[in-house]
């Protein structure tokens, strides 16, 4: 009885991936039509990681993880650790702009300038405000199982 799940599984997913690729020949085929052309570019950038972050909360979420060493990407050398950062955000992830609508990261270097300097420290301790709710929520959650 397993293997007859398993096997229908396999074949919905079979048809699910047929039915992609059609679609995704229909779109390829009709790049000149503006209908077509919005959805295929909708699709090509569905490939970004989606943020309910706003920028300035998202750069102050990375800044802190890189600043804090939880993640790096050169440890020893803090300049193109940062400009690695920068790059990585920029071509993976979106944030929440305006009416909620996702919006391209296309330079993020303002709002890390902003979650290094104590300039907006206000806005910085709001934020880990935030965070910290939202970590102890979780850890209540889990300790609640």
């Amino acid at each position: 009885m397993k293997k007859t799940k398993i096997l229908d599984c396999i074949d919905k997913l079979l048809k699910h991936e047929s039915r992609l690729f059609l679609l995704e020949r229909i779109l390829k085929e009709n790049t000149n039509n503006d209908t077509f052309s919005k959805i295929s570019a909708s699709i090509s950038n569905s490939g970004k990681c989606k943020s309910s972050f706003t920028k300035i909360e998202f750069a102050n979420l990375f800044y802190i993880l890189m600043d804090e060493g939880f993640l790096f990407f050169e440890i020893l050398d803090k300049k193109n650790n940062r400009i690695g950062f920068q790059k990585f955000l920029e071509n993976n992830f979106t944030y929440s702009g305006k009416n909620d609508k996702q919006c391209e990261i296309k330079n993020i270097s303002k709002e890390f300038a902003e979650s290094k300097g104590y300039t907006y420290r206000e806005k910085q301790i709001e934020f880990l405000n935030l965070l910290i709710f939202r970590l102890q929520e979780r850890k209540s959650r889990i300790e609640n199982w």
